[in-house]
């Protein structure tokens, strides 16, 4: 398998497709470079090179101890990407990973990156409080870490629903979208799983936004149970100095999956990629 060590050792894989201007794609908790086969497959067929990597602690890459923090996985990224020397790069990513894009840009610049893409990401922040009362509520995190350590492979299956809208009257959600939820989710460590859930939910992104100096797409389901769009997208566009924000109405978290909606993303990161 494909890897490149970080500059602690730890192995990290990537799927490399294509050829042409190179597309990263950062893949959402708790899930893995598979999430992105599709987008991989749609960017390569059009002329670029789509890459994809299991964050530490999940899919194929080692699972250490330690390290789960968005300043880790950003320089992990950067290790990455600059072990394949890419340049002119397009980074998308999702949920989870758009705290890793924006912390990325907040430390290591935008030299090599021409372009962003923030689907359903968790930027600026996702934890309630009294500056951010649109946030989730604390215990909804709490809850989320027992159940990763008391049952995780029921806890996956229920989490299912809420991520692809499952429990919306009119989804399009198929069960092999949430069976493919659930066996990237059984392949990230249970270390890793709670520890992100700290990282994800208290992390505050708001400084490394403003550092964006590239063209950001900014794309959010109205209907995201997950990461709702009044304390994340629609903040995130205004922070960021070069941003359009897409909604999708009554897209869910994990939209980038559902038939129906994967179409839509697929034909909007195209345009903007080639725009």
């Amino acid at each position: 398998m494909p890897t490149v060590q970080t500059r602690d050792g730890v192995e990290i894989y990537y799927k490399d497709w294509g050829s042409g201007r190179p597309v990263v794609f950062c893949h959402g908790w708790p899930l893995n470079a598979d999430a992105w086969d599709d987008q991989m497959k749609h960017v390569a067929d059009n002329g670029f090179r789509g890459i994809a990597h299991d964050r530490r602690g999940h899919g194929r890459s080692e699972q250490p101890w330690g390290g789960y923090d968005f300043d880790t996985f950003a320089d992990d990224l950067n290790d990455l990407i600059n072990a394949l020397d890419l340049r002119d790069v397009t980074l998308v990513a999702h949920s989870m990973g758009g705290g890793e894009l924006a912390r990325y840009i907040g430390r290591h610049g935008t030299q090599r990156i021409s372009r962003a893409v923030l689907l359903s990401a968790i930027t600026p922040l996702m934890i309630k409080t009294d500056a951010n009362p649109e946030g989730v509520p604390a215990k909804v995190f709490e809850d989320i870490k027992s159940g990763i350590v008391g049952e995780r492979s029921q806890f996956w299956q229920d989490l299912s629903e809420s991520f692809f809208g499952a429990n919306r009257r009119g989804n399009r959600v198929t069960e092999g979208n949430r069976d493919a939820f659930w066996l990237m989710a059984m392949h990230e460590s249970i270390e890793a799983g709670v520890k992100c859930v700290d990282a994800f939910a208290r992390t505050d992104f708001t400084e490394d936004l403003k550092k964006f100096g590239v063209p950001t797409l900014v794309v959010h389901g109205d209907d995201d149970q997950i990461v709702p769009i009044d304390a994340t997208g629609r903040k995130s566009v205004r922070l960021i100095p070069d941003a359009t924000l897409k909604v999708y109405e009554g897209a869910s978290h994990g939209l980038a999956m559902v038939p129906g909606d994967k179409e839509k993303f697929n034909r909007d990161l195209l345009e903007f990629l080639t725009g």
